[in-house]
């Protein structure tokens, strides 16, 4: 049963995005982007990796600014407008709810940041010549299972960082504090984590265990996978970034908290 109900507000919530011309905006603008600053880079001539290069620095604060575009209000629209207490009177599970409005959102985030991506690595599949499967620049091998890699690892970040957004939302209960902690909660999310890390740097942090403090933050974790797993595979002899399963841990981590969090303060409103 609670399965139905999940299932009913996933399908309001796609029927809502796909009536709604502003992310469709969104996902040219992403697509734009990303194929503009791959090719003032050259990457999709250089192949797969020299192309992850040219834009990871793009992707890193376009996934977290898509997924707070997408859901800074999810929670707090609803609660605004008294939904929330009319569903009070339903047979209807804070999970349903906000795993169903999640669920929606998480498709519409998808299909703005991954079907560009994809049609970026088609492009490359299709301009870059036999010659870049050994590219120069970075004495190493080249692969499309190393841009699927690096595809992969975003939609992981980009799911994490609209939980984020979800547990900013149902926290503001009302749009204007939304806003508010939307843009907040993404400066800290894109820069102020980092900073904050490298700040402790002065007060005992060591550059030998920077890897792991960098690995705790989102947006430093997400950077170490494509790092290690995408990079520095195609270089031998590098070492890691930072510790991969730290990383990967730290992602699963911050999805689950702020996730639970949003259940609980919407269950709160």
């Amino acid at each position: 049963m609670n399965g139905n109900r999940f299932w009913t507000v996933f399908v309001r919530e796609v029927r809502s995005a796909v009536r709604t011309r502003t992310y469709l905006v969104l996902g040219l603008v992403t697509g734009i982007v990303l194929f503009g600053l791959a090719y003032a880079g050259g990457g999709p001539a250089g192949g797969y990796v020299p192309t992850v290069v040219d834009t990871l620095v793009a992707v890193e604060v376009l996934v977290p600014t898509l997924a707070f575009a997408v859901g800074y209000r999810a929670i707090a629209d609803p609660a605004v407008r008294g939904e929330l207490d009319i569903l009070d009177t339903y047979p209807l599970s804070t999970w349903s709810y906000v795993g169903g409005v999640y669920a929606g959102r998480a498709l519409l985030l998808l299909t703005i940041v991954v079907v560009p991506l994809l049609a970026l690595g088609v492009n490359v599949a299709t301009t870059a010549g036999p010659e870049t499967t050994v590219f120069a620049s970075h004495r190493g091998v080249d692969s499309p299972f190393l841009f699927i890699r690096f595809v992969a690892l975003t939609v992981l970040y980009a799911l994490t960082s609209l939980t984020i957004a979800f547990l900013l939302s149902a926290l503001a209960r009302s749009r204007g504090r939304a806003l508010v902690l939307a843009l907040a909660g993404l400066l800290v999310l894109t820069v102020g984590s980092d900073l904050a890390v490298f700040a402790a740097l002065d007060t005992g942090v060591t550059t030998g265990t920077l890897g792991g403090a960098l690995a705790m933050t989102p947006a430093g974790a997400y950077r170490g996978l494509v790092f290690d797993q995408v990079l520095y595979v195609a270089v031998p002899g590098r070492s890691a970034f930072v510790p991969t399963w730290v990383a990967a841990l730290s992602l699963l981590f911050w999805w689950g908290l702020t996730f639970v969090g949003a259940m609980l303060a919407t269950d709160a409103a």
